[in-house]
Parts: structure tokens; C-alpha cells; sequence
């Protein structure tokens, strides 16, 4: 794999050129960056706002951004870049845009302005139009769109031996084949190289000189790439729950996202074991859960969302437990695991996992994670088990069976940014999805520009975790008052 630590517009002028399914990736040379003073080429002027089709959120606004479908070609195929903001609450003292990078991959923009605007602070609302974008292949963005049939048939990455190994590979082909035939050439180009030239073009058709942005999870990838690209065209910029791009092979980014999990996993049982309110003090946290975890493989536990059917073992980890991670709920996981242990076992039966959503390419397309046989895929489970004990089955482990065999046009790599302001990352201590360590990795490779603010507590996102968190982001975003390096900020009650 070539760690070359090249540039990203050289990698983006280099997209059309590295086409080998599942080969190592071609070293890319002689290539001209982006010039970086005027906004990306081939994009649509003035965006025409009208009111959003969704009666139940008044006041936001929808448009619609024309850009190239590979940028490396800006005069070939376009296609339509869903677009929304609301205005700033208060337009006298209105600063300019704030460009919002949704996670996932495969969260919508879109929808986060029209419907989950109480995600951002009062005071930023009250100072940016609030704007964000479903990113190409997501929501109305030209989405990736399969055979629903197909994807119901996805084969358990549970797999066995290499006969399972093999069997996973060619689905993993023929899904990709249907995908592209009902996407369209978009499908092919999916990758954050890509959709950093959509973020500038969106840049100066919002009519903004610098760009100021709050990247979230898979944002904060999309944020530090348009950096790297773009640094003399930031205005300011926060990453929040820090997505580390550099991890470099599948062992290490394997290994990075199970032991941040399971340190989400032991603060939840620390606090049981501490707090009354707990539905499981006094009793083994771990005994508990792992019972559940045996009735799930067995089928015979109960899906609380579907009763009457069985919830796997992956479900469990993935659907139950992280979702409350990302809440920072100990109280409610708790409360549920509770539930579940009382509830009366159902007839064993087979159990499934639910498909992966259409987006996985898009992180495909991101992340280059070469499994040679069933043989290291096992090795991989074995070293995710020890590393977590308690939370088989992870959903990083099933995306890097599904990208069995897939191309990568952008690969890992280390950050190369130069002359950006600074850039603010945010992140928890315990955070069940995004470690810290990837943060503190994130900040040196920013070099200069990068500058960490930790909060001290738990959840997938940080900003708005108590007045500490929100002074220092508003503060940033608004007046460009920057925090002392090494700023920390205490946990508050969930």
C-alpha cells in the first residue's frame, strides 16, 4: 500500500488512474496540485434558495449545487449536490456561513438542518447561516442505490472457513456490479478526495472568501483533507470526534476501534458499579451481559424494536449497547440490558444481522483494509476479541469484510497541511467510536494549526457537552479566539 504521504489534490488529479479491484494501490507521481487561489473549477454560481418540501420544519431552505461527477474530468457528467441552511438567528450580528460535515458515511446534511438544528449552540445559530449538504451518493445527492434483495442476502461475517471467505468476495462483486448499474458513474466516485472539491466548490457558491466548518466523525475526515488541500482557504475549522485517516493497516485500525469500544464498555460497567440509580447496581454488569450475549447467539433473545423476533448477538453490541454508547446513556443501556435479562426466552431459532446500509461504499472507497485469506481474517476476530471481550461482533469488523476485493481510491495516509489557521479538535475522553488517541494523532498531524480540546466524559460528540465545551467552540467559531493549548473540559451529567 503506498504511504507516500502525498498530497490530496494530488491524489484527487490521480483518481481516474488506480482502477485495480482489491491490488495494491498505484504509486501516483508527477502529478500538478489544485491551484489555491481561486474556487474549485466547474461548479454552479449562486445557489436559488427555496423553502425545504417538509412542512414540519419551517424557515429552512433547499438548493441544489451542479458539480463535475469526477472532478478530474470537470467538463464531463454532473450531478445535483443536495444543499440546506437556516439563516442566522441574528443577521446583525451574522458572521457568515458555517458549513456543517455530517458522520457516518452516509448521514445527510440535509437532514440535520431541516430537522436536527438543535444540534448546534444558540449562539452559533444565532451568528452563522448553518448550512450543510447530503455528500455524493447520500440522501438526495445522487444516493447509492442497490437491489434491496440483494442486500438481505449479505453472508454473516462470521465466516468460517475459506470456502465462506471466498463466497463473501463474490457477493461482495456482484453487489458492487448492482450498485453501480442503479448509481451510475457517481458510484465510482465516492471517496473524501472527491467531496473536498464539492466542499470548496459549495465554498465560493455561498459566496464565503474563507470557509469556516464543524466537521462530525466522518466530517472530521472530510475537514482535515479539505485542510490538507485548502489550507489558505479556512477560515476556521472544528473536527469533532476525530476520525484518524493515518491508522495504516487493517490489524491497526482493527485493533484501534475494539479497544475504544471496550473502554466505553468498562466505563459504563465503573459507573453501574458506582451509581444507585444503576438498574444493574449490585449486580455482575458483565455476567448479565454476557448471558444476553449467549441467548442472542443462541436466538432466543428477543429484539425489544420487533417483538416476537430474535435479536442476534451482533444486533445486541451494534444496535443496543453503541447507540447508548454514542448517547453517553449508562442509565438507559442499563435499564435495557435489565429488561432483556428478565424477558422470557423466545424458541431458539437462526438469527441475521441486518444488512449494511448502501453507504458502505463510500467508506470503501476511503479506507484500503486487504484481508489475503480466511486464515488472517481470523487472526483479525481473534485479536477484536482479546482486545474486546465484551463486544464480539463489531461494526468495524463487518465494513472490512464488505470491502473484501473493493478498490480504494483514497487511502490511508498522514496529514500534510500548511499554512492553515488553527484548527480546533474536540473530542472525548471515552468516546465509543472515535478513541482519543485517534485525536491526539489527528492534533500533531495538523503540526502547528492543530490545537485539542478534551472533554473529560463519554459519547460519540463533544461540543455542546456542557458551558466549558460551548464557550470554548462558540468563542472559536464567532471571534476567532483560540484555546489554550492542552484545554480541558469537565464531564457533566447525562
Amino acid at each position: 500500500m503506498p504511504f507516500r504521504g502525498r498530497s490530496l489534490s494530488r491524489r484527487v488529479a490521480a483518481r481516474g488512474t488506480a482502477t485495480a479491484v482489491g491490488a495494491a494501490m498505484a504509486v501516483l507521481t508527477g502529478l500538478v496540485a489544485a491551484p489555491a487561489g481561486h474556487a474549485s473549477p466547474s461548479a454552479t454560481g449562486a445557489l436559488r434558495w427555496a423553502p425545504c418540501d417538509d412542512p414540519a420544519a419551517p424557515g429552512a431552505e433547499c438548493a441544489t449545487l451542479s458539480v463535475p461527477v469526477d472532478w478530474t474530468h470537470p467538463d464531463g457528467p454532473r450531478f445535483g449536490l443536495a444543499v440546506a441552511r437556516r439563516k442566522a438567528t441574528g443577521p446583525g450580528a451574522r458572521v457568515g456561513s458555517l458549513v456543517f460535515g455530517p458522520g457516518g458515511p452516509g448521514d445527510s446534511g440535509v437532514e440535520r438542518v431541516v430537522r436536527g438544528i438543535g444540534r448546534f449552540s444558540p449562539e452559533v445559530r444565532r451568528r452563522f447561516d448553518i448550512v450543510s449538504f447530503d455528500p455524493r451518493g447520500v440522501g438526495s445527492s445522487n444516493p447509492v442505490t442497490c437491489s434491496g434483495a440483494l442486500l438481505a442476502e449479505r453472508p454473516s461475517p462470521e465466516m468460517k472457513d475459506q470456502a465462506d471467505f471466498d463466497a463473501t468476495t463474490a457477493y461482495n462483486r456482484r453487489l458492487r456490479a448492482d450498485c453501480r448499474a442503479r448509481t451510475g458513474p457517481v458510484f465510482d466516485h465516492l471517496d473524501t478526495a472527491q467531496t473536498v472539491r464539492d466542499l470548496d466548490a459549495l465554498r465560493a457558491a455561498l459566496g464565503e472568501r474563507k470557509l469556516t466548518f464543524h466537521g462530525s466523525s466522518y466530517g472530521t475526515m472530510l475537514g482535515a483533507q479539505y485542510a490538507e488541500t485548502y489550507p489558505r482557504r479556512v477560515r476556521a475549522m472544528v473536527l469533532e470526534s476525530v476520525m484518524d485517516h493515518s491508522v495504516p493497516t487493517t490489524r491497526a485500525f482493527l485493533r484501534s476501534e475494539a479497544a475504544t469500544a471496550q473502554d466505553s464498555f468498562r466505563e459504563f460497567v465503573k459507573w453501574c458499579d458506582g451509581a444507585a440509580e444503576c438498574a444493574l447496581h449490585g449486580r455482575d454488569v458483565r455476567a448479565v451481559w454476557r448471558g444476553l450475549l449467549a441467548r442472542a447467539g443462541r436466538g432466543e433473545l428477543e429484539d425489544p424494536a420487533r417483538p416476537g423476533t430474535s435479536l442476534s448477538s451482533s444486533d445486541l453490541v451494534n444496535r443496543i449497547a453503541f447507540r447508548k454508547f454514542y448517547q453517553a446513556d449508562h442509565a438507559g443501556l442499563a435499564t435495557a440490558i435489565a429488561a432483556m435479562d428478565a424477558s422470557d426466552p423466545l424458541p431458539a431459532s437462526p438469527t441475521s444481522t441486518m444488512p449494511l446500509h448502501p453507504a458502505t461504499p463510500l467508506f470503501c472507497s476511503d479506507w484500503y483494509l486487504p484481508v489475503r485469506d480466511h486464515r488472517e481474517y481470523a487472526s483479525l476476530v481473534a485479536m477484536m476479541n482479546t482486545t474486546a471481550p465484551d463486544l464480539p461482533h463489531l461494526l468495524p469488523l463487518h465494513m472490512t469484510a464488505a470491502c473484501l476485493g473493493a478498490p480504494t481510491p483514497n487511502p490511508q495516509h498522514r496529514l500534510e497541511v500548511h499554512g492553515a489557521p488553527p484548527i480546533l479538535v474536540s473530542n472525548a475522553l471515552h468516546d465509543p467510536a472515535t478513541g482519543y488517541p485517534w485525536a491526539v494523532s489527528v492534533t500533531r498531524q495538523l503540526g502547528r494549526s492543530g490545537v485539542l480540546l478534551t472533554y473529560e466524559g463519554q459519547g460519540h460528540g463533544s461540543v455542546t457537552s456542557g458551558p466549558c465545551m460551548e464557550d470554548a467552540v462558540n468563542g472559536y467559531l464567532t471571534d476567532l479566539a483560540v484555546p489554550p493549548r492542552g484545554t480541558s473540559c469537565p464531564a457533566v451529567p447525562s
